[in-house]
Parts: C-alpha cells; structure tokens; sequence
C-alpha cells in the first residue's frame, strides 16, 4: 500500500476527505494528491518529514505508520524518569534547545521540593 493509499484509508475512516486533511495540516489543499503514484513516480512522491508528521499528527498515526514502515499505529511510549533525565550527566533539552546544567539542577531541585510538599 502507497503513501497516498494509506492516507486516504485513514481519512476515510476518520470522516476526513484529503483536502480537509490538508487543511487542518496547514498545507496546500491539493498538496497530497501530488503524492499519489503516477507514470513518473510509480511509488508516488515522498513529502518532506516535517510535512509528513504534520499530516500524520492530524490523522492521530506515526509517520513510520503512513510510511508503511510498521502497522502499529502509534508507537507506545516509555515513560520518562526526570529524576535520572536531569541527575545524569548528558543532554536534556526544552524548546529545541540543550539545558545548561544549571538548569537542570534547579528543574531537579523545585521538582523535589514538590514531591516533599505532598
């Protein structure tokens, strides 16, 4: 099954025709009917990622999902230990942006005076 063909099956199902997927993914209304298989592109065009998870955070699914890379819908998540996140040594991020350690330090600290005070 195609890109396209993946998409427009779950739009279905949600009650959504291709162009009110568009929409709502703030791209050009016909923008995913450029992605269905033709003579040229027999697999159909390939959007950019971002695009892709745009499309993909409407229809409520993953990107691997429409990609046909797995049929589990949507990846189940781990919970995060902020505790082990902010201790450790290494890269914990807000906004795009690395914390200081600093900031961690004190995101730790104001979560743990949290748990006291319960």
């Amino acid at each position: 099954m195609t890109l396209f063909d993946r998409i427009k099956k779950i739009a279905k199902a949600k009650g959504y025709s291709l162009s009110e997927v568009s929409r709502q993914s703030g791209i050009g209304e016909k923008s995913i009917y450029t992605w269905k298989p033709s003579k040229t592109y027999p697999d159909g065009i390939i959007p950019k990622h971002d695009t892709l998870q745009k499309v993909a955070d409407v229809l409520g699914v993953s990107v691997d999902y429409l990609l046909g890379n797995t049929d589990e819908k949507k990846p189940t998540e781990e919970p995060v230990d902020l505790d082990k996140v902010l201790s450790d040594e290494g890269m914990a991020m807000f906004n795009g942006q690395p914390l200081s350690e600093d900031y961690k330090k004190a995101l730790l600290a104001m979560l743990r005076t949290m748990d006291n005070g319960e």
